[in-house]
């Protein structure tokens, strides 16, 4: 077990690890739970199994049906959420401190003896062929997954939704097996926040968990993203714009020069995209850039939303922006991102919920926590001169473009 300050870890023999961060000035809790059991794992003929299979273990655990494990949580005034991404099934929960350990038991049936009722399998896919549908309608987001998916080696760049074909194969021995292989204790990650006491949650979860026993590691296969760009074809007056080009994750020493490099960007309406982009030229609705991690790699994510008359001016000077950044920033640029980012952590630290989820996460990429005095330190550090520096070793570049519209958009040579 380890301590710093307000912050605390902890790893069970079954290899699942608890944090918590004591924030006694709140009367909530919330925990975040991340079981690896991701989309990266859906064999490559089922994409979409981890997404359905989060959904059916949700339909009831121990002694709790389907409808009275709603109600159970209702009744302890639980706000709740589930989602599946590359790496892992998420769940997370929030509720009045006194209602923490109620809630815990809850989810310790649902992690170790769901019911997975097979006469509710066609509800479960009935649910993800709704998400299907939704996507299909939010193009931003079906962007973004393109171009992950030709950033990343597969299975990394695998989005949890699948394909409608997919989904319509999943047989409930699939979800049994998947549920059976990769739910397990090892590597999983339960961070706790709010008002709580440390030593009484680490005997809460020791008892609750003991009798969860971890699986064999999996191991991936990887195979390199396809080369090139992308066109999607989608009947509409507006077109959808996306570039993505490698950079570090989080993990990397100097990740926050690259945060720092984007934040001036991207963050805000005094960045560089809103205002060239958007506010000078009139060209989009909507651009902005961002940083993406995973565990051992990272990529920046720049998408602009423009009519489809504009969209080749709108690509030719997103681009010239991503290199126009790597000329370097100014001091006033970087003296409005650090107010931003600072007024962020604040925020932050009032919120159990929030608090949670960036423990989990930071522990999943670093393998330990920082208090959030840490990262102010390093935020402050932050100066023109360190992120010009990386900027002027680390150029965007090596694009890839994706877009959907009704038309495909000229690439220059060079970006290629």
């Amino acid at each position: 077990m380890s301590e710093s300050g307000s912050l605390h870890s902890h790893t069970f023999d079954n290899g699942l690890t608890l944090l918590g961060h004591c924030m006694p000035w709140l009367e909530s809790a919330a925990f975040t739970l991340l079981t690896p059991a991701g989309a990266q794992h859906d064999p490559d003929q089922l994409p979409g199994l981890a997404n359905l299979t989060c959904d059916m273990v949700q339909r009831g655990a121990g002694d709790l049906n389907s409808r009275q494990f709603v109600e159970a949580l209702d009744r302890l005034g639980v706000v709740r959420s589930a989602g599946v991404s590359n790496a892992h099934v998420r769940f997370g929960a929030a509720m009045p401190k006194e209602q923490l350990t109620g809630a815990l038991a809850v989810y310790a049936d649902l992690l170790q003896k769901p019911l997975l009722p097979e006469e509710q399998l066609e509800d479960s896919r009935m649910v993800s062929f709704q998400e299907l549908h939704a996507m299909e309608d939010d193009l931003a987001h079906k962007l973004m997954q393109a171009l992950r998916k030709r950033q990343y080696p597969a299975p990394l760049g695998r989005s949890a939704q699948g394909t409608m074909e997919s989904v319509a194969a999943i047989s409930y021995e699939d979800v049994c097996n998947h549920f059976q292989d990769y739910y397990s204790p090892r590597s999983s990650i339960l961070s706790v926040a709010g008002n709580i006491d440390w030593t009484q949650i680490v005997d809460t979860v020791g008892s609750l968990f003991q009798a969860w026993q971890p699986n064999e590691e999996p191991s991936l296969s990887l195979v390199a993203p396809p080369d090139g760009h992308e066109h999607i074809d989608h009947e509409s007056n507006q077109t959808h714009i996306g570039i993505v080009f490698p950079s570090i994750p989080y993990s990397h020493k100097n990740y926050f020069q690259l945060r720092g490099a984007l934040g001036v960007l991207s963050d805000g309406m005094s960045s560089r995209l809103f205002t060239e982009v958007r506010e000078k030229r009139g060209l989009c609705y909507t651009v902005y850039a961002t940083c993406h991690t995973l565990k051992d790699q990272g990529c920046v994510l720049t998408y602009a939303g423009t009519t489809s008359e504009r969209a080749q001016e709108t690509l030719d000077v997103l681009i010239s922006e991503l290199h126009r950044l790597g000329d370097g920033i100014e001091k006033h640029e970087l003296d409005r991102l650090k107010a931003r980012i600072k007024s962020a952590l604040i925020m932050q630290q009032e919120s159990c919920a929030s608090r949670s989820g960036t423990m989990a996460s930071e522990w999943y990429l670093l393998g330990q926590l920082r208090e959030a005095d840490e990262l102010r330190q390093i935020i402050d550090a932050l100066t023109c001169e360190s992120i010009n520096d990386y900027l002027a070793n680390n150029r965007p570049g090596q694009f890839k473009i994706a877009t959907v519209g009704k038309h495909a958009l000229e690439v220059n040579d060079a970006v290629s």
